[in-house]
């Protein structure tokens, strides 16, 4: 399986998980299972609108990393760049527009064909797609947070690290559901700088450690997968990772916090239980290490089976479409975009232009 495949692959299955779990992202299991069914919601609920299954902020966050990577590996060519973590700082508050304009407005206003960094809109390569400016249940952290560091570049203070510069304490799951493509870069000797910039990306908007650590494990599990030389399993994947990321920040609190609730993950994983009852113990998913821990679960359990990974990711109690669009990001990636169910593809909002991105982003790290 080629990288193209396993990008395109994590993208796509992130914003599958999204859209099956967006509509269902505030209900309870009572009302899910009332009105779904025994087994749950199990399919797309299709937008009158916009005669689609509709994404939110989570995949539209995700392709503003993703846009952040693309930019930063050009420019990064002719011996300009900065670090990754000042061009997603930048891509988040075009997002942040998205967000507070219309699409037109952005168009008049903002958006321009040749950006000038750092004040221009960078996230050219998706730049024309009117679907992205929607609010589609935006995380008030990310929101919040964005407008403060909007200020500080406003006010000319250069934040060199966004981890010493905290904002927030916040650890909310906002953090982590964007990251997945923090781990899509160039092969390299020297991981730890691949999980240090994750979180620093990660620490833009979400200040507490559970929330930029848990990023870095998310990046490190993609980008294992992506260059998976020695034909690791997937939970050898994820135990290689969260061992990685807990040496490299050894020192930081909490991370034995976020090593115990992944250990459990994939402990639970592999027993017979009820997947709910699993799930409980896991937590709700609203904040970064339940979310990631509850995507592992989905991935591991089901990773030979993309549609029952994501189908248990949502239905449940918690943050339906967050849990998702990581476990699709994870398990999209280890089986690639070919192995995915056609069902999740063909009426997925924006699917054309994710993979465009993919296919940008990958052109970029071969």
């Amino acid at each position: 399986m080629n990288i193209k495949d396993r990008v395109r692959g994590s993208l796509i299955g992130g914003a599958a998980g999204d859209a099956l779990g967006y509509v269902i992202e505030f209900s309870r299991e009572s009302t899910i299972f009332r009105q779904y069914g025994e087994k749950g919601l199990r399919r797309y609920r299709i937008s009158p609108t916009y005669q689609k299954a509709i994404i939110s902020d989570d995949t539209q966050m995700t392709l503003f990393t993703a846009a952040a990577m693309i930019v930063y590996d050009e420019l990064k060519k002719t011996g300009l760049s900065a670090p990754l973590r000042e061009y997603a700082n930048i891509a988040y508050q075009d997002w942040l527009i998205t967000q507070e304009m219309t699409f037109e407005e952005a168009s008049t206003k903002v958006i321009k064909d040749s950006p000038d960094y750092p004040d221009g809109f960078i996230s050219v390569v998706i730049k024309d797609v009117p679907e992205l400016f929607q609010r589609r249940a935006p995380g008030l952290t990310c929101l919040n947070a964005l407008q403060t560091r909007r200020e500080q570049r406003f006010n000319h203070e250069h934040v060199q690290s966004f981890i010493a510069s905290k904002i927030n304490n916040s650890k909310g799951c906002g953090s982590v559901m964007r990251s997945a493509p923090l781990g899509m870069v160039k092969k390299t000797d020297d991981i730890a700088s691949v999980v240090i910039e994750a979180a620093e990306c990660a620490a833009i908007t979400h200040c507490h450690p559970l929330g930029y650590l848990t990023s870095a494990v998310l990046a490190e599990i993609i980008y294992r997968i992506l260059y998976n030389d020695d034909n690791l399993t997937l939970k050898e994947i994820v135990e290689k990772s969260l061992d990685h990321v807990a040496e490299v920040f050894r020192d930081e609190k909490h991370i034995d916090e976020l090593v115990s609730i992944i250990n459990k993950a994939v402990k639970l994983s592999e027993n017979d239980e009820a997947d709910l009852d699993n799930l409980h113990q896991l937590g709700d998913g609203w904040i970064a290490e339940e979310a990631l821990a509850i995507a592992i679960y989905c991935a591991l359990k089901y990773k030979d089976d993309f549609s029952e990974c994501i189908i248990t990711a949502v239905n449940f109690n918690g943050d339906s479409d967050s849990t998702a669009a990581i476990a699709g990001n994870i398990l999209g990636a280890y089986i690639g975009y070919d192995a995915i169910d056609h069902k999740w593809k063909e009426q997925l909002e924006i699917a054309d232009v994710i993979i465009n991105v993919a296919d940008y982003l990958t052109d970029t790290i071969e």
